[in-house]
């Protein structure tokens, strides 16, 4: 099992997420912003501007993703 925190996926805060795999990594990430986007916290909407600019670019959203697998297959178990 491996640990990311919100910040390390785009996002805005340090909450820690702790998945077998990228996949299940990105799948809490992704539920995660839904209930701050549901809360309309500024912080994770100011993120997911940033987020929603890469997907403007054939292949950078693509390679978002890429870079922060390598990130998480990197890291250590925990």
């Amino acid at each position: 099992m491996k640990t990311m925190k919100c910040n390390q996926l785009g996002g805005a805060c340090e909450i820690e997420f702790h998945a077998n795999t990228f996949e299940e990594m990105s799948e809490l990430s992704q539920k995660h912003g839904k209930e701050m986007y549901q809360k309309q916290d500024a912080a994770h909407l100011k993120a997911m501007q940033k987020i929603q600019e890469f997907m403007k670019t054939p292949g950078e959203m693509e390679r978002w993703q890429e870079e922060k697998k390598r990130e998480f297959e990197a890291l250590p178990e925990s």
